[in-house]
């Protein structure tokens, strides 16, 4: 969520906390206050009548009228009080210093700083207040019985006077009181250039899958009441008034995903497959630092997210879609709404465009300069909603910012620091200072304290008369310096409409931050320039930059593994910059095991496409082919190679071609193994994506090289040619014998003489 993660010519408080902005609540010491000495003794320390301003009509003293003052009471104690009598007070000398309204601030909320106003009576009267009770009050009192004539800036506010059953206390004591500043200015053409920044910035945090996590959080401070709503709705009261908008550009772009349903990472084609054939296209160059194509701040496509009525389609046989989260569906009714009223909003005044993810520079500066870059071209020169041009700008929450950063950042950069920062030049610190070629707007940091106690420093009334009370007594010093002031991060309007609404007077100029930095500057030294150790103290490590790396090289990576999208990588590397913002520093171990979690689920996805090899390979060659098998287990396309890791001894060649696989397919490949040395060789198939980077899956197989050598072969030859020969002899020696061996000559009977008859008697 976006944690309290991204609103005149002089007016820009930076906020006073080093990691969100948020700013101190309390008067930081008890000096007394400037001016005449107290006309009574300091009040009890506990009043048991609490006094709030919720309007001073005219914000400052009028030449004729009346001064409106509209509050309430509550009752603190445990009994009633009742004839409550409301009375203002004004100082008799006005301040006209800076160090004189700072020095008011701080001083002890019970100690009288002004004279009551008795001649009228009471100005107001609540007849009963019960415990816990509150009521409301008007005092008007006319400028004549003010007394203040002089230039400069009064102690006014309101005294309450009850009493109990035991009766009345002391009347010089008030039982509850409310303070705040009221100027007073004569003349006419000498303005107070003055500039409102209104900072839209904070921490994101990220589930696993690439979602917002905790929506609530968000329907929080996007919902009437919450932070961010309430500083957009203080913007858009401004109306017409010029007003200087500093963005962390990933605020709306998150607000913008929770509007379509706070989806996770998608991995969805998001490339026409008719646009393109070559798959190549959409990989990203693995030295590349960025994802292809980074459109200034896209906002997420938007998806439908009514729920569907749970029966299946009958054309499609698709099951029935999952019905919407209820906290994602609020969050996105919430989220349309404020992106609907910043876009109106920032129809007037200046959008100032922070590096992307509100990174810290100084931190950046140190471990990974590339990371500013990276962050800087992200931001664009374009705001969504409304593709409003920005003007990049840079300023950390703290106000601070390192030698080493200053001189890191473009020169075109609007770079706003806290004037706690130059305390080297004593109190009144120029509005505008060079340093290295770079133009620094130096903000009033205790406006951002807010108005004096007891009441609440940071009420709208409180803010606005400090405002005022410090353009004033700047229209008084020779030369004026220009006001700039950025409202604190954390801060909630009560009423938007009455803090700009007491701004208009013809001494105050209401400006832009930019129109102030066109303003004469002062030069300064890098020795003039305070970091203090504790800044230094606050800055994200090492670890924090290497575990976003690891992330959006991991999104980069995913990215060219998917067939046809080319969008994923810059989810990631959008999530990746946020980690590095200024308000991780407030839990920098979470956000980076955040980051490591989101590595980490990105990983387990790369590992569902595998490899599989045979268990074992045996040559009885030279060279000889066997098989490996590709598997994708995504629901997506996805374009993969392989690659083989052996001994130098051992050659695998393979196709050298992409292999595109089907959502669960499957696909063989034919692999060839040639070596010259016997024995057993150890091979590894890896899968990469198709810029040659490793999924994560791989096998390893034995190959045993059993081909017969030259030698063993001569040796074969040989021997089947003593065989051979040694046949061929008996052969002979047979032939021979049979030769010398006699035989017995025929006997023809048939030519024999027939001696038959000579023997025969006679």
């Amino acid at each position: 969520m976006l944690r309290p993660l991204s609103l005149l010519p002089a007016l820009v408080v930076v906020a006073a906390t080093a990691a969100v902005g948020a700013v101190p609540t309390e008067p930081a010491s008890a000096s007394p206050a400037p001016g005449p000495a107290p006309s009574a003794a300091p009040a009890e320390e506990d009043a048991p009548l609490a006094v709030a301003l919720d309007s001073v009509s005219p914000s400052a003293i009028p030449r004729e009228g009346r001064v409106t003052v509209v509050g309430t009471v509550t009752n603190l104690d445990d009994v009633t009080w009742s004839a409550i009598n409301m009375y203002p007070f004004v100082s008799a000398e006005p301040l006209t210093t800076r160090a004189e309204i700072a020095e008011a601030v701080d001083s002890d909320p019970q100690v009288s700083v002004g004279d009551r106003l008795t001649d009228q009576g009471p100005y107001d009267t609540i007849d009963r207040l019960d415990p816990g009770e509150t009521a409301r009050f008007a005092v008007r009192v006319r400028q004549r019985d003010l007394g203040a004539d002089e230039q400069g800036v009064y102690w006014f506010g309101v005294h309450a006077l009850g009493e109990t059953t035991e009766g009345r206390d002391d009347v010089a004591t008030a039982d509850g009181r409310a303070r705040t500043f009221l100027p007073r200015m004569t003349g006419s053409g000498r303005q107070v250039q003055t500039a409102v920044v209104v900072p839209v910035r904070g921490a994101i945090d990220y589930d696993p899958d690439g979602s917002l996590a905790d929506p609530e959080d968000w329907t929080s401070t996007l919902s009437d009441g919450g932070r961010l709503q309430s500083l957009v709705e203080l913007g858009a009261a401004a109306g017409s008034r010029p007003v200087s908008w500093l963005v962390d550009p990933a605020v709306p772009d998150a607000v913008a995903r929770l509007a379509a349903g706070n989806p996770g990472r998608s991995l969805a084609p998001s490339l026409d497959p008719d646009a393109t054939e070559d798959p190549d296209a959409a990989a990203v160059d693995p030295g590349s630092s960025a994802s292809p194509s980074p459109s200034p701040s896209e906002p997420v496509p938007p998806v439908t997210l009514e729920p569907d009525d749970g029966e299946e389609s009958e054309e499609s046989g698709d099951a029935p879609a999952e019905e919407p989260d209820p906290a994602d569906l609020a969050a996105a009714e919430a989220a349309t709404g404020w992106l609907d009223l910043f876009r109106d909003a920032l129809g007037s005044g200046e959008a100032l465009a922070l590096p992307y993810g509100d990174l810290d520079v100084a931190a950046a500066a140190q471990h990974d300069p590339g990371a500013y870059l990276r962050a800087r071209e992200r931001s664009g020169s374009a705001l969504q909603p409304g593709d409003v041009a920005t003007t990049p700008a840079l300023g950390s929450p703290a106000g601070y910012l390192d030698e080493r950063a200053i001189r890191m950042v473009s020169d075109e950069e609007t770079i706003v620091v806290s004037d706690e920062m130059l305390a080297a030049l004593g109190p009144d610190v120029p509005a505008v200072v060079t340093f290295a070629g770079h133009r620094l707007v130096v903000a009033a940091s205790d406006v951002a304290t807010g108005g004096p106690g007891p009441d609440d420093p940071l009420a709208t009334v409180a803010l606005r008369q400090r405002v005022l009370a410090e353009a004033a007594v700047r229209r008084l010093e020779t030369p004026r310096a220009p006001l700039v002031v950025v409202l604190p991060t954390g801060w909630i309007p009560d009423d938007p409409e009455e803090f700009f609404g007491g701004l208009d007077h013809d001494w105050l100029d209401l400006d832009t931050l930019t129109d102030v930095a066109e303003t004469r500057a002062t030069p300064v030294d890098a020795e003039e320039l305070l970091y203090p150790e504790s800044q230094v103290r606050r800055e994200l490590d090492e670890a924090a930059f290497a575990a976003a790396t690891a992330l959006t090289e991991a999104g980069r990576t995913l990215q060219n593994l998917l067939t046809r999208n080319d969008t994923v990588g810059r989810e990631v590397s959008d999530q990746a910059m946020t980690s590095l913002s200024y308000a991780a520093r407030i839990d920098p171990r979470a956000v980076r095991a955040e980051t490591e979690a989101a590595t980490a689920e990105i990983e387990r996805q790369l590992r569902d496409v595998s490899v599989s090899a045979p268990d074992k390979v045996i040559l009885s060659s030279a060279s000889g082919q066997f098989s490996a098998l590709l598997e994708n287990s995504l629901d997506e396309s996805v374009t993969v190679r392989i690659q083989a890791v052996a001994d130098e001894s051992m050659t695998i060649t393979m196709p050298d071609e992409d292999i595109t696989l089907p959502p669960g397919g499957r696909r063989t490949v034919l692999l060839t193994a040639a070596t010259e040395q016997q024995g057993v060789h150890n091979v590894t198939l890896r899968v990469t994506d198709i810029a040659g980077t490793p999924l994560g899956s791989s096998d390893r197989l034995p190959i045993r090289a059993a081909q017969v050598s030259g030698v063993i072969w001569l040796i074969i030859a040989t021997g089947c040619a003593l065989l051979f020969g040694a046949i061929a002899v008996r052969l002979v020696r047979r032939l021979r014998a049979a030769r010398r061996t006699p035989q017995a000559e025929p006997t023809d009977h048939a030519d024999a003489p027939d001696t038959s008859q000579e023997h025969a008697p006679a």
